[in-house]
Protein backbone atom coordinates (compact mmCIF):
# COMPACT_ATOMS: atom_id res chain seq x y z
CA UNK A 1 0.00 0.00 0.00
CA UNK A 2 1.22 3.43 -0.95
CA UNK A 3 2.48 5.86 1.90
CA UNK A 4 -0.54 7.99 3.02
CA UNK A 5 0.12 11.81 1.71
CA UNK A 6 -1.15 15.02 2.70
CA UNK A 7 -3.08 15.00 -0.14
CA UNK A 8 -4.75 11.66 0.26
CA UNK A 9 -5.63 12.66 4.19
CA UNK A 10 -7.88 15.84 2.44
CA UNK A 11 -9.65 13.88 0.14
CA UNK A 12 -10.68 11.31 2.78
CA UNK A 13 -11.50 14.02 4.89
CA UNK A 14 -13.37 16.30 2.61
CA UNK A 15 -11.30 19.29 3.20
CA UNK A 16 -8.09 20.85 1.57
CA UNK A 17 -4.93 20.85 2.15
CA UNK A 18 -4.69 23.06 4.17
CA UNK A 19 -7.05 21.85 6.62
CA UNK A 20 -5.10 18.75 6.94
CA UNK A 21 -1.91 20.96 7.52
CA UNK A 22 -3.63 23.31 10.02
CA UNK A 23 -5.08 20.53 12.34
CA UNK A 24 -1.29 18.71 12.39
CA UNK A 25 0.36 22.28 12.75
CA UNK A 26 -2.11 24.78 14.81
CA UNK A 27 -5.26 22.44 15.85
CA UNK A 28 -6.99 25.45 17.29
CA UNK A 29 -7.14 26.99 14.24
CA UNK A 30 -9.20 24.07 12.93
CA UNK A 31 -13.38 23.71 13.87
CA UNK A 32 -13.83 20.71 17.01
CA UNK A 33 -15.75 18.93 13.99
CA UNK A 34 -13.46 19.10 11.21
CA UNK A 35 -10.77 18.84 13.60
CA UNK A 36 -12.62 15.25 14.78
CA UNK A 37 -12.82 14.40 11.07
CA UNK A 38 -8.76 14.97 10.13
CA UNK A 39 -8.05 13.17 12.98
CA UNK A 40 -10.25 9.87 11.77
CA UNK A 41 -8.78 10.14 8.29
CA UNK A 42 -5.20 10.55 9.44
CA UNK A 43 -5.58 7.34 11.99
CA UNK A 44 -7.62 5.34 9.36
CA UNK A 45 -4.61 5.58 6.49
CA UNK A 46 -1.65 5.41 8.93
CA UNK A 47 -0.45 9.11 7.77
CA UNK A 48 2.96 10.03 9.76
CA UNK A 49 4.58 13.43 8.57
CA UNK A 50 7.62 13.43 7.66
CA UNK A 51 9.17 15.28 10.73
CA UNK A 52 12.30 16.21 8.60
CA UNK A 53 10.22 18.37 6.00
CA UNK A 54 8.18 19.48 8.49
CA UNK A 55 10.91 20.72 10.82
CA UNK A 56 12.60 22.56 7.49
CA UNK A 57 9.13 24.26 6.99
CA UNK A 58 8.66 25.58 10.83
CA UNK A 59 12.15 25.37 12.07
CA UNK A 60 10.88 23.66 15.03
CA UNK A 61 11.92 20.45 16.11
CA UNK A 62 8.51 19.29 17.97
CA UNK A 63 10.28 18.41 20.73
CA UNK A 64 9.25 20.13 24.61
CA UNK A 65 11.36 19.58 27.79
CA UNK A 66 9.30 18.88 31.04
CA UNK A 67 11.28 18.14 34.24
CA UNK A 68 10.00 15.25 36.43
CA UNK A 69 10.78 14.57 40.34
CA UNK A 70 13.09 12.16 42.01
CA UNK A 71 10.79 9.78 43.16
CA UNK A 72 9.48 10.39 46.88
CA UNK A 73 6.31 8.53 47.72
CA UNK A 74 3.51 7.47 46.11
CA UNK A 75 1.08 10.45 47.32
CA UNK A 76 3.22 13.44 46.82
CA UNK A 77 4.33 12.68 43.23
CA UNK A 78 1.12 11.38 42.08
CA UNK A 79 -0.13 14.68 40.91
CA UNK A 80 2.83 15.16 38.69
CA UNK A 81 2.75 12.08 37.20
CA UNK A 82 -0.82 12.54 36.29
CA UNK A 83 -0.63 16.03 35.06
CA UNK A 84 2.49 14.88 32.39
CA UNK A 85 1.20 11.82 31.20
CA UNK A 86 -1.76 14.36 29.92
CA UNK A 87 0.73 16.69 29.04
CA UNK A 88 2.57 13.69 27.40
CA UNK A 89 -0.71 12.20 25.33
CA UNK A 90 -2.42 15.68 24.64
CA UNK A 91 1.29 16.81 22.75
CA UNK A 92 1.48 13.29 20.82
CA UNK A 93 -1.91 13.92 19.51
CA UNK A 94 -0.65 17.24 18.09
CA UNK A 95 2.20 15.71 16.48
CA UNK A 96 4.59 16.84 19.31
CA UNK A 97 7.17 14.98 21.67
CA UNK A 98 7.39 15.64 25.49
CA UNK A 99 11.25 14.94 26.48
CA UNK A 100 11.48 14.30 30.07
CA UNK A 101 14.39 14.50 32.33
CA UNK A 102 14.99 14.87 36.04
CA UNK A 103 17.16 17.63 38.08
CA UNK A 104 17.35 17.66 41.95
CA UNK A 105 17.49 21.12 42.17
CA UNK A 106 16.89 24.81 40.27
CA UNK A 107 20.59 25.15 39.05
CA UNK A 108 20.96 21.59 38.18
CA UNK A 109 17.45 21.95 35.86
CA UNK A 110 19.01 25.08 34.26
CA UNK A 111 22.35 23.33 33.46
CA UNK A 112 20.13 20.77 32.35
CA UNK A 113 18.00 23.43 29.65
CA UNK A 114 21.86 24.29 28.38
CA UNK A 115 22.74 21.01 27.33
CA UNK A 116 19.33 19.79 25.85
CA UNK A 117 19.27 23.56 23.93
CA UNK A 118 22.57 22.80 22.69
CA UNK A 119 22.37 19.20 21.79
CA UNK A 120 18.67 18.62 20.58
CA UNK A 121 17.30 21.82 19.63
CA UNK A 122 14.14 21.77 21.74
CA UNK A 123 11.34 24.02 20.92
CA UNK A 124 10.38 25.06 24.67
CA UNK A 125 10.20 24.11 27.80
CA UNK A 126 6.89 23.62 30.25
CA UNK A 127 7.76 24.15 34.02
CA UNK A 128 6.39 23.58 37.47
CA UNK A 129 6.90 24.23 40.93
CA UNK A 130 7.26 27.62 40.69
CA UNK A 131 7.92 29.99 43.66
CA UNK A 132 9.41 33.09 44.81
CA UNK A 133 13.18 34.00 43.10
CA UNK A 134 12.64 31.05 40.54
CA UNK A 135 15.78 30.99 38.66
CA UNK A 136 14.41 28.73 35.94
CA UNK A 137 12.34 31.11 35.04
CA UNK A 138 15.09 34.01 35.22
CA UNK A 139 17.17 31.95 32.63
CA UNK A 140 14.83 31.10 30.54
CA UNK A 141 13.59 34.56 30.23
CA UNK A 142 17.08 36.11 29.64
CA UNK A 143 17.65 33.47 26.74
CA UNK A 144 14.21 34.23 25.33
CA UNK A 145 13.73 30.47 25.31
CA UNK A 146 9.82 30.19 25.15
CA UNK A 147 8.32 28.71 28.16
CA UNK A 148 4.82 28.23 30.12
CA UNK A 149 4.60 27.29 33.64
CA UNK A 150 2.52 24.69 35.90
CA UNK A 151 2.59 27.51 38.49
CA UNK A 152 1.92 30.90 39.52
CA UNK A 153 5.25 33.26 39.22
CA UNK A 154 4.82 33.96 43.11
CA UNK A 155 6.12 37.24 44.01
CA UNK A 156 6.88 38.53 40.53
CA UNK A 157 4.81 40.65 38.76
CA UNK A 158 4.57 37.60 36.30
CA UNK A 159 6.44 38.50 32.25
CA UNK A 160 5.50 34.70 31.30
CA UNK A 161 2.73 32.70 30.89
CA UNK A 162 0.99 30.64 33.46
CA UNK A 163 -1.85 28.11 34.21
CA UNK A 164 -2.17 27.09 38.01
CA UNK A 165 -4.94 26.02 40.22
CA UNK A 166 -6.93 27.82 42.56
CA UNK A 167 -6.04 26.32 46.49
CA UNK A 168 -7.76 28.85 47.79
CA UNK A 169 -11.34 28.28 46.16
CA UNK A 170 -10.44 24.46 46.96
CA UNK A 171 -10.09 24.54 50.58
CA UNK A 172 -12.97 27.66 50.65
CA UNK A 173 -15.05 24.77 48.98
CA UNK A 174 -13.84 21.93 51.77
CA UNK A 175 -14.62 24.66 54.79
CA UNK A 176 -17.53 25.25 53.08
CA UNK A 177 -18.42 21.80 52.86
CA UNK A 178 -18.14 21.16 56.73
CA UNK A 179 -20.08 23.67 57.51
CA UNK A 180 -22.85 23.21 56.09
CA UNK A 181 -22.48 19.48 57.56
CA UNK A 182 -23.06 21.12 60.72
CA UNK A 183 -19.35 21.67 62.14
CA UNK A 184 -17.98 24.92 64.06
CA UNK A 185 -14.49 23.43 64.71
CA UNK A 186 -12.57 23.35 61.86
CA UNK A 187 -8.85 23.25 62.14
CA UNK A 188 -6.17 23.05 58.89
CA UNK A 189 -3.30 20.96 58.68
CA UNK A 190 -1.05 22.57 55.76
CA UNK A 191 2.74 23.24 55.64
CA UNK A 192 5.23 25.63 56.99
CA UNK A 193 4.34 29.17 56.78
CA UNK A 194 6.33 30.83 53.19
CA UNK A 195 5.36 28.14 51.46
CA UNK A 196 3.34 29.75 48.46
CA UNK A 197 1.59 26.93 47.07
CA UNK A 198 0.22 25.64 50.90
CA UNK A 199 0.08 29.61 51.72
CA UNK A 200 -2.82 29.95 48.93
CA UNK A 201 -4.87 26.84 50.40
CA UNK A 202 -4.60 28.30 53.91
CA UNK A 203 -5.84 31.09 53.05
CA UNK A 204 -9.13 29.75 51.08
CA UNK A 205 -9.53 27.91 55.03
CA UNK A 206 -9.05 30.77 57.11
CA UNK A 207 -10.76 33.39 55.13
CA UNK A 208 -13.84 31.28 54.79
CA UNK A 209 -13.63 30.07 58.79
CA UNK A 210 -13.82 34.34 59.52
CA UNK A 211 -16.65 34.85 57.32
CA UNK A 212 -18.68 32.14 58.86
CA UNK A 213 -17.10 32.78 62.52
CA UNK A 214 -16.08 29.58 62.98
CA UNK A 215 -14.01 28.52 66.46
CA UNK A 216 -10.72 28.87 65.12
CA UNK A 217 -8.83 28.17 68.55
CA UNK A 218 -4.78 28.20 69.31
CA UNK A 219 -3.55 24.62 67.87
CA UNK A 220 -5.97 24.28 65.12
CA UNK A 221 -3.50 25.77 62.38
CA UNK A 222 -0.64 23.66 62.26
CA UNK A 223 2.43 24.28 59.59
CA UNK A 224 4.33 20.64 59.32
CA UNK A 225 6.76 19.11 56.57
CA UNK A 226 4.51 17.21 54.07
CA UNK A 227 4.32 13.28 54.87
CA UNK A 228 2.02 10.73 56.11
CA UNK A 229 4.12 10.94 59.94
CA UNK A 230 3.98 14.45 60.22
CA UNK A 231 0.53 14.81 59.58
CA UNK A 232 -0.19 12.20 62.26
CA UNK A 233 1.95 14.08 65.02
CA UNK A 234 -0.18 16.99 64.12
CA UNK A 235 -3.29 15.44 64.11
CA UNK A 236 -2.26 13.85 67.48
CA UNK A 237 -1.31 17.54 69.03
CA UNK A 238 -4.74 18.78 67.69
CA UNK A 239 -7.00 15.51 68.61
CA UNK A 240 -5.51 16.11 72.37
CA UNK A 241 -6.27 19.76 73.09
CA UNK A 242 -8.94 20.68 75.56
CA UNK A 243 -11.55 21.85 72.91
CA UNK A 244 -10.57 19.24 70.00
CA UNK A 245 -11.77 20.30 66.63
CA UNK A 246 -14.31 17.83 64.57
CA UNK A 247 -12.88 18.18 61.09
CA UNK A 248 -9.81 19.02 59.61
CA UNK A 249 -8.58 20.45 56.43
CA UNK A 250 -5.51 19.03 55.11
CA UNK A 251 -3.07 21.22 52.78
CA UNK A 252 -2.49 17.83 51.01
CA UNK A 253 -3.65 13.67 51.20
CA UNK A 254 0.11 13.19 52.32
CA UNK A 255 -1.37 15.05 55.53
CA UNK A 256 -4.63 13.88 55.50
CA UNK A 257 -3.93 10.03 55.42
CA UNK A 258 -1.82 11.03 58.25
CA UNK A 259 -4.58 12.51 60.37
CA UNK A 260 -6.55 9.85 59.42
CA UNK A 261 -4.03 6.82 60.53
CA UNK A 262 -3.77 9.03 63.85
CA UNK A 263 -7.87 8.94 64.15
CA UNK A 264 -7.86 5.36 63.23
CA UNK A 265 -5.08 4.26 66.15
CA UNK A 266 -7.63 6.32 68.45
CA UNK A 267 -10.27 3.89 67.16
CA UNK A 268 -12.52 7.08 66.10
CA UNK A 269 -13.43 6.97 62.53
CA UNK A 270 -13.07 9.61 60.24
CA UNK A 271 -16.15 10.96 59.09
CA UNK A 272 -18.08 9.87 61.68
CA UNK A 273 -16.43 10.88 64.82
CA UNK A 274 -13.92 13.31 62.85
CA UNK A 275 -14.27 14.99 59.60
CA UNK A 276 -11.15 14.47 57.31
CA UNK A 277 -10.57 16.30 53.79
CA UNK A 278 -7.26 16.48 51.41
CA UNK A 279 -6.35 17.78 48.78
CA UNK A 280 -5.08 16.26 45.21
CA UNK A 281 -7.49 13.63 44.83
CA UNK A 282 -4.84 10.71 44.84
CA UNK A 283 -5.55 7.02 43.81
CA UNK A 284 -4.74 6.46 47.77
CA UNK A 285 -7.98 8.64 48.35
CA UNK A 286 -9.95 7.02 46.56
CA UNK A 287 -9.20 3.83 47.58
CA UNK A 288 -10.23 4.52 51.37
CA UNK A 289 -12.76 6.63 51.11
CA UNK A 290 -11.06 10.44 51.87
CA UNK A 291 -12.46 13.50 50.93
CA UNK A 292 -10.60 15.41 48.32
CA UNK A 293 -9.80 18.94 46.54
CA UNK A 294 -9.35 17.37 43.45
CA UNK A 295 -7.32 19.40 40.33
CA UNK A 296 -8.04 19.38 36.97
CA UNK A 297 -4.84 18.48 35.33
CA UNK A 298 -5.38 17.52 32.20
CA UNK A 299 -6.74 20.57 32.15
CA UNK A 300 -4.19 22.15 32.84
CA UNK A 301 -1.83 20.26 30.70
CA UNK A 302 -4.42 21.46 27.52
CA UNK A 303 -4.06 24.73 28.73
CA UNK A 304 -0.51 24.68 29.14
CA UNK A 305 0.34 23.52 25.51
CA UNK A 306 -2.62 26.09 23.94
CA UNK A 307 -0.91 28.83 25.46
CA UNK A 308 2.32 27.28 24.58
CA UNK A 309 1.74 27.09 20.95
CA UNK A 310 0.82 31.13 21.31
CA UNK A 311 4.01 31.76 22.75
CA UNK A 312 5.67 30.15 20.20
CA UNK A 313 3.49 31.97 17.30
CA UNK A 314 4.86 34.86 18.74
CA UNK A 315 7.84 34.62 19.41
CA UNK A 316 9.84 36.41 16.85
CA UNK A 317 13.44 34.73 16.65
CA UNK A 318 11.98 31.28 16.69
CA UNK A 319 8.66 31.54 14.75
CA UNK A 320 8.89 31.51 10.75
CA UNK A 321 5.53 31.79 10.18
CA UNK A 322 4.73 33.97 7.07
CA UNK A 323 3.21 36.69 8.37
CA UNK A 324 6.40 37.05 10.78
CA UNK A 325 8.56 37.63 7.80
CA UNK A 326 8.41 41.13 7.83
CA UNK A 327 9.09 41.31 11.97
CA UNK A 328 12.49 41.75 12.86
CA UNK A 329 14.00 39.58 15.58
CA UNK A 330 14.92 42.44 17.67
CA UNK A 331 10.86 43.43 17.56
CA UNK A 332 10.55 40.48 20.77
CA UNK A 333 7.69 38.76 21.68
CA UNK A 334 4.27 40.38 22.14
CA UNK A 335 4.06 40.46 25.49
CA UNK A 336 3.04 36.79 27.44
CA UNK A 337 -0.56 35.37 27.29
CA UNK A 338 -3.30 36.04 29.77
CA UNK A 339 -2.76 33.67 32.94
CA UNK A 340 -4.87 31.02 32.91
CA UNK A 341 -6.42 29.93 36.98
CA UNK A 342 -8.34 26.77 37.23
CA UNK A 343 -11.08 25.73 39.65
CA UNK A 344 -10.57 22.43 41.50
CA UNK A 345 -13.72 20.73 42.73
CA UNK A 346 -14.81 19.17 45.91
CA UNK A 347 -14.47 15.35 45.56
CA UNK A 348 -17.14 13.62 48.78
CA UNK A 349 -16.30 10.30 50.41
CA UNK A 350 -17.11 8.96 53.47
CA UNK A 351 -14.15 10.76 55.71
CA UNK A 352 -16.44 14.39 55.77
Amino acid sequence: MARATLESVARHAAVSRQTVSNALNAPHLVHPDTLTRVRAAITELNYRPHHAARTLRTRRSQLVGARIEPWRDGVNGAVLDRFLQSLTARAQADGQRILLFTADDDEQECAHYEDLLSGLDLDAFVLHGTHADDRRTAWLAQRRVPFVTFGRPWGSTGTHGWVDVDGAEGTRAATRHLVAAGHRRIAFLGWPEGSEVGDDRRSGWADLALAAGLEVRPGYDAGVADGLGTGRTAAAAMLDLEVAPTAIVCASDSLALGAWTELTARGLRPGADVAVIGFDDSTTAAVVGLSSVAQPLDDAAAACLRMLHDVLETDRPRGVRGDDADRSPEAGPAGPPDPVLLSPRLVVRASG
